[in-house]
């Protein structure tokens, strides 16, 4: 999941470099529309966003339930060594999962503030919007 999620986060990584060949300089301005073109940027990074945090959230409710199985299981045969090793196991894995929802949380906080500092206002629509 983390290679995936490394992939997915290209956009955000390179938003300075997006923003820089999208939205014209003044000389292009009457050649290309700055307002559409943002709205494209704004559309796909929101779309990369929701996307990686279905992702995301679908991972914490997959393993959730699966340590929940193994809780249970270990209840009814505390003496299962290999049991024991899978819980553990599967618990790393959530809080993995956990901290990547937060990791998300940052790198979509800093692609916004890039995006709001780099944009003129009239032509992009605000986060909230």
């Amino acid at each position: 999941i983390q290679e995936l999620l490394r992939v997915m986060r290209t956009i955000d990584d390179r938003i300075v470099h997006e923003l820089n060949t999208t939205i014209p300089t003044a000389s292009f301005v009457g050649k290309v529309d700055p307002g559409q073109t943002c709205k494209e940027l704004y559309q796909s990074l929101m779309d990369a966003h929701t996307n990686r945090e279905r992702i995301i959230k679908n991972c914490i409710s997959q393993t959730s339930a699966v340590v929940k199985t193994l809780k249970e299981e270990r209840e009814k045969a505390p003496e299962d060594a290999a049991l024991l090793k899978q819980l553990r196991k599967e618990q790393t894995k959530l809080k993995l999962m956990q901290s990547e929802l937060n990791v998300e949380e940052v790198v979509n906080d800093r692609s916004w503030k890039v995006l709001s500092h780099l944009t003129v206002v009239m032509f992009c629509p605000s986060r909230q919007s």
